[in-house]
Parts: C-alpha cells; structure tokens; sequence
C-alpha cells in the first residue's frame, strides 16, 4: 500500500518539530491524524486546535477502537524508548510502524525531491527554499526543522509534486531519502556519539551524495567531486558579493552560471545567512524559479523561530533567542550579532546541550564563547543522555576563564532570569538548543 494511502495516520512522539510537520501533512492531505507526546506544550495544542486528538499517557487504552493494521500506519520517533507501552503494542499485533525517516523517504520517492544536507543550516535554507517555491507557486511541501514565521508552521504546503526535505544526518537517516537535488552545507564533527570520528561522519556525506539522482550543491571548502560549488565573496559557480546593510536588510548580488541577479534583499543577518540563501537559490533555479521570483521571496522571508528571533523594546534594549548550539554556530550567531549591533554591550546567555557534545567539543566551545565579554552558562540540558562525570558547565566555565581572563557565572535554567536581570546589557543573546527558550516571553515582558 502506498504511504498515503491509509485512513489513520498514528504518530508516538507527535509533538517533536519533525514529527509535526509530518503529522500535519497528512491532515492536509485529508486523513485521521492523531497520536501521543509525553509533554504537553504550545506545539502540541496547536496541533489539537488543528484537529488532531493527542494524548500525554503512555497506555494502550488510549488507542481507539476504531484503529487496526488494515487502516492504520504508526510512525514513531527514535526519541521514544524502544519498551513504550503503545509502540510495543503495534509492533506486536502486525501494525505498520515506521520511523519519521522512513516516512519521509517513502514520500520524497513519489515527488521530485530537494534535499537539504549539513551540519549547520539546514533549517533557515530549507526553509528559505520552501518560501521561494510558495512564492513562486510551484505545487510544493516543506517539512522544515523550525517554526517559519510567515506561516507560523514547519510545514510550507501548495501541493504534493516536490517536496523539500532536511536531510538529517543523525543516525545517518538522511540515506533513506530519494533526492533528485541536494546541497551540503558543511560537514563540521557532530554526533560523534554516533559517528564515532569526524572521517565517519564526512563518509556518510559523500554517500549521501552519492545517492543525489540530478544535481549535488555544495559549500566551496566542501571537497564531493563533480559537486556544483557554491560560496560568499569567493568566486564559485554561485557566489555573493558587493553585500551591504541597508534600512535593516542586508542586500547582495547573486553570480551564477547564467548570469547575474543584483540587489537582492533580505532580513536575515549574517555572512552564513547569506550563504544558506545563495543555496536556495541556486536549488531553486535548477526547477525554473525565476530572479525575479527569487528577489520577492528573499525579501518577504521573515526568519524562523529561535533563529535570531529578536524584540527590541521601547528603550532600544534587545534581546535575541537563538538555536545555536555547536561551536560553529555560536561563531556565527555572535559575529552577526556584533555586526548588526556595532559598539552595543552584549551578554551572552549559553545553554549547552548534550553531555557528549560539551565533552567533545569543550575546547571550541571554550574558544566561541570567549569572544563575549559578559557571559552566564546554564547547566547543561541532557535531552537523550544521562550525566558523564567531570562534564559540566562549570567544568566549561574554567576553561572560558583560562582564554579571556573572566570567568562566567554558572546558574541552573531555575535561577537565569534573576542573574539576567542583575546586568546592564543593550543586547540579550540566548543561545541553546535545550529548554533556554522559555527566558525569552519573559525577558520580552519584561522589556516591553
């Protein structure tokens, strides 16, 4: 049977940002979608309010009647332990159970497929992509790994002929898919916790581009053979140059194989913006988007939620809530941060995420992190993984203090907001991949 030919469509772990624009897909499409989360939050009642029956109680007795292997397919998350009551439960009377990335690829096999690989900005350039394609009404569904603010959705529906997808390199899903036009990002060490060494998860890159059917995009330091390059202020086969910031947008222009776009504007600050748009452009151009579908796209993209959200208050004061949470990205958030703010005070607010991550990569971390004069590390949030000894923020604190002479404060999520408020500050800068979201509503009170 086809994946989209079922009544019920059953999600264990709806509430997570990928299994939520999946779950309302297929409510588009017309069908029963319904399912379990074990957390109750803004997402999950959002998808209720959608029509979509979720319940936060890991037992069999929540499955209705109505469901049975015939009409139903159950799609889970790996987040989910392997002995969840109702996963057991379909797996053992005959259900069909997949994993999100299997669902996916069983999707992008029936579309034409853009796919969006790397380690770092996967979310802003399929997301951008997927507002090019709407803008450009092309019969096409992003699934995104964010909130896009112009649909306040992951999730960009105007049909079901391409499909944009984020291809996840964790636990190498992204090998699943059916490309027929990819980019690559960067290949900066990630889930080590699963790869092991860098060289292993740099393998399963080229693999993944070994699969793509049509054309591989990749950033120009990236070495994939036979791969189209694409850069900013290097020459390439697409390229930005002549960048500059104007009214609140950053402008530049565009060089391609074909030609040249000038003037394109956009809202979304920084150098690696810049470079994730110039990827969806050129994925774009290679299905017939025009330039001048492209210049309205980019500047009537408003951002993606806790990707540089920002509230400026009455009194200039701003405060900023950011996803970063790998050395490179901090790099990245605090230098457009800077450079949107010039001679502005800044403090830093850093949540790190995973034990084996901090662990890993203590020393960049150490190294980004120094760059701020004013910092506060929250305890690191564990998601998956259970405490390794020795690794806390604390232990980061010391490191920070041996580069730049400062040592930052070190407070649990409980007690931030209270530090926060003891700093005379222009900018507020949340970084984190964790729970550090919930500072920003009331830090925005706060600052009206």
């Amino acid at each position: 049977m086809n994946i989209k030919d079922y009544t019920y469509y059953y999600f264990i772990g709806i509430g997570g940002i990928g299994m939520s624009a999946l779950a309302r897909y297929f409510k588009l499409m017309g069908k029963n979608v319904l399912g379990y989360d074990k957390t109750q939050t803004k997402l999950t009642e959002k998808l209720m309010e959608e029509g979509m029956p979720i319940h936060f109680t890991d037992n069999v007795e929540n499955i209705p009647s109505e469901i049975n292997k015939e009409n139903t397919v159950v799609i889970y998350t790996p987040a989910v332990f392997k002995t969840h009551s109702e996963l057991v439960y379909f797996q053992e009377n005959g259900f069909n159970v997949f994993k999100r990335s299997e669902v996916l690829g069983l999707i992008t096999k029936s579309t034409t497929c853009l796919a969006v690989a790397g380690t770092h900005g996967k979310t802003t350039t399929s997301s951008l992509l997927g507002h090019i394609l709407k803008v450009a009404d092309l019969k096409s569904t992003a699934f995104v790994g964010g909130i896009v603010e112009n649909y306040n959705s992951n999730m960009i529906f105007n049909g079901d002929e391409i499909s944009v997808v984020e291809a996840d390199e964790f636990d190498r899903s992204f090998l699943r898919l059916s490309p027929d036009i990819a980019c690559i990002t960067s290949m900066d060490a990630d889930h080590l916790d699963i790869y092991g060494e860098k060289e292993e998860l740099e393998k399963s890159f080229k693999d993944f581009g070994n699969i793509v059917s049509q054309k591989l995009f990749v950033q120009k330091d990236i070495d994939i053979p036979n791969a189209l390059k694409y850069a900013v202020e290097e020459e390439a086969d697409y390229f930005a140059d002549n960048i500059q910031l104007e009214d609140g947008f950053f402008t530049f222009d565009l060089t391609y194989p074909k030609g040249k776009i000038n003037h394109i504007k956009m809202t979304l600050p920084g150098r690696h913006n810049i470079e994730n748009a110039v990827a969806a452009i050129a994925m774009s151009m290679e299905i017939g988007v025009t330039e001048e579908q492209i210049k309205e796209a980019l500047a009537s993209f408003k951002g993606i939620k806790r990707r540089f959200s920002r509230h400026i208050a009455a009194d200039g004061k701003v405060i900023i809530d950011d996803y970063a949470h790998h050395p490179t990205e901090l790099n990245a958030i605090i230098r457009a941060t800077k450079n949107f703010y010039p001679n502005k005070s800044i403090l830093g607010i850093f949540q790190p995420h995973l034990f084996s991550r901090t662990r890993d990569f203590a020393d960049d971390f150490a190294q980004s992190l120094s760059k701020l004069e004013n910092l506060i590390l929250i305890d690191i949030y564990p998601a998956r993984e259970e405490p390794i000894n020795g690794v806390t923020s604390d232990w980061l604190a010391d490191k920070i203090e041996k580069i730049n002479g400062t040592r930052p404060s070190v407070v649990s999520l409980d007690n931030a907001y209270d530090k926060i408020l003891e700093h005379s500050t222009d900018i507020i800068l949340l970084m984190g991949a964790g729970n550090i979201d919930i500072l920003y509503e009331p830090l925005k009170t706060n600052f009206a």
